[in-house]
């Protein structure tokens, strides 16, 4: 029960992040933005572990860890943050609705599970061709939608190789140690990139929609997201936690389009439909394949 809530939870916080994330850089520079969630994240998490008296382990496997969570947190995201200024933000939840494929290939090759087929490759397929057709939508609205949506797709890589290392390592760390840990890593980096960019100056203003969007990002989505999807990581093959992608897109392009008048053309509901026909066939195998022993 309390992994279907946590399921729950991570679907809820992943259809609600992209919005929140372009509108966390409204008035400010995307790298400001990042930096303020991570760092309002780490603050809340640091709280936490004080409240529950809980340590964070620092053995050779833990820190490994924390260092694969951090490539997640601060490569994945900062580079998502960037995308999100050039493309609609139920782009991005549909693009990193591939990170199923991109695990399964990876998790096969690392951790033996036996997530690929004949079943799952034309599922794969399928995924691809609704990728292409997304790419096809970017060169219609411009050219830096076109880099934005090869920047999403880059941090989607990014996000489904760190989810295999941590469970590679399988340091068996609780979901509060894991983003606590990757944080701490995370935000020394975000506080560099950002005087590196922009010279550590605070902005003038703030808009409050921005405001409530970075303490959004960086109560909820960071410090309660996070733990729970590192909670479900940690129970669940991590095919099957990728699969998590199968409903946060119709969402977020729903969200978007409805909330923040984002366009919502024939070929981006043509190739959302492609991705999400190919992840249903694909949890269709996985399924069949666990009930047959593999």
């Amino acid at each position: 029960m309390r992994l279907a809530l946590a399921y729950i939870g991570v679907v809820l916080v992943w259809t609600t992040t992209p919005l929140a994330i372009k509108w966390s850089s409204l008035g400010v520079s995307f790298v400001f933005g990042a930096t303020a969630r991570m760092t309002t994240g780490l603050t809340c998490l640091l709280l936490l572990l004080l409240l529950l008296r809980r340590r964070l382990p620092l053995n050779r496997l833990a820190l490994l860890t924390y260092l694969a969570v951090a490539i997640q947190l601060y490569g994945s995201m900062l580079i998502t943050y960037w995308s999100a200024q050039f493309v609609p933000s139920g782009w991005i939840s549909v693009i990193f609705g591939l990170s199923p494929f991109m695990t399964a290939f990876m998790a096969a090759a690392y951790l033996k599970e036996r997530s690929l087929g004949w079943g799952k490759l034309f599922a794969y397929s399928l995924g691809v061709g609704g990728l292409v057709v997304m790419f096809s939508s970017a060169l219609e609205l411009d050219e830096m939608a076109l880099q934005g949506v090869i920047g999403v797709l880059v941090a989607t890589f990014i996000h489904a190789a760190s989810a295999v290392w941590v469970k590679q390592i399988d340091a068996r760390l609780s979901a509060l140690q894991l983003v606590t840990g990757g944080l701490l890593i995370s935000v020394p980096l975000y506080f560099c990139t950002w005087y590196w960019l922009d010279d550590g100056i605070l902005p003038e203003t703030i808009p409050e929609q921005t405001l409530y969007s970075i303490a959004y990002l960086g109560v909820v989505a960071t410090t309660l997201g996070f733990a729970l999807y590192y909670f479900i990581l940690n129970n669940m093959q991590a095919t099957n936690v990728a699969m998590m992608n199968l409903m946060t897109p119709i969402m977020s392009l729903l969200l978007g389009y409805s909330v923040n008048h984002e366009p919502l053309t024939v070929k981006t509901i043509a190739g959302t439909a492609l991705i999400m026909c190919a992840l249903l066939i694909y949890e269709i195998v996985n399924r069949r394949q666990q009930r047959n022993g593999g």
